[in-house]
């Protein structure tokens, strides 16, 4: 099996793979898939990642989001190969170290992403993040109250064993008083769960946006996700750039909290207790 063939026949991969006609090797990183590099025989890789009882849909949500990014034209996404029910296979990477110039080109190409924009915030596919659905029903409400709705209120609700009756509280204060926060814009073409982890850079020192919960959304969200947990490398040039590309509204830097809180709420649904003090920091700088 080589590139040319996997890409005319992606079903096959499972079998060549049973069958040990390509070499595996693991891939670090990964904490709900399977992660590998695949060689193929004429020696080209794709990553593979697979799941062995995914929920339904699971890949399909990616690959959706993979080629709607994509399909923008802006920051780097890798060409799926083949996507399949348990399994999704892209173009291999080889990694690298990051560069300020590449963050640079990514912060202009996120612009470039966001300002493909979407027709409503949510998206025509299911979505998830993680390993948790992701509400993606297209929706016509003001940013503000749709991101409580959507974004907020589902993994609050996900997280009340890990969380406190006050953090809880602090919660659905944020979530009341929502449109106090500002910063309404039409939906912009977002990754979603752009965290520094989503974040490949290249031998080239190129940024590529892999792990996508893509969808309609805000596209502070994004940039507000990319300085968690000490920031994406040369995260005061990327914000620079693109910015000098397409402006930000006032009072974002306030609002980068409440962007944030969106994907702690992910983390106490997913892991528990122990992002709770993540969440309280961010409801104290709220």
């Amino acid at each position: 099996m080589d590139l040319s063939y996997l890409r005319e026949h992606p079903a096959q991969l499972p079998v060549f793979i049973q069958h040990q006609r390509i070499r595996e090797t693991p891939v670090a990183g990964g904490s709900i898939c399977v992660a590998q590099r695949l060689t193929l025989d004429d020696g080209n890789s794709v990553f593979a990642k697979s799941l062995a009882d995914p929920p339904e849909g699971f890949f399909a949500a990616e690959a959706a989001g993979l080629r709607w990014l994509r399909a923008a034209g802006g920051a780097p996404v890798p060409e799926i190969i083949a996507e399949l029910p348990g399994m999704l296979a892209l173009e291999w990477i080889d990694h690298g170290e990051a560069t300020p110039r590449g963050a640079e080109e990514l912060g202009r190409g996120l612009a470039h992403t966001h300002r493909a924009g979407a027709e409503t915030f949510g998206a025509p596919w299911p979505g998830y993040i993680g390993a948790l659905p992701l509400p993606n029903e297209p929706s016509t409400l003001p940013w503000g109250p749709w991101f409580a709705r959507f974004r907020l209120q589902p993994f609050l609700e996900a997280s009340t064993g890990a969380l406190t009756s006050d953090d809880i509280a602090g919660v659905e204060r944020v979530m009341s008083e929502i449109s106090g926060y500002g910063g309404d814009e039409p939906p912009s073409r977002v990754h979603g769960d752009l965290w520094p982890g989503n974040v490949l850079w290249d031998r080239d020192g190129r940024a590529w946006l892999v792990d996508p919960a893509a969808h309609g959304g805000h596209r502070e969200t994004d940039l507000a996700l990319l300085g968690l947990w000490g920031g994406v490398a040369h995260y005061d040039r990327l914000l620079a750039a693109y910015r000098e590309s397409w402006p930000l509204a006032d009072g974002w830097r306030e609002r980068q909290p409440l962007h944030r809180l969106y994907l702690m709420l992910v983390h106490t649904a997913l892991f528990g207790a122990a992002y709770g003090e993540s969440v309280r920091s961010l409801l104290r700088a709220l």
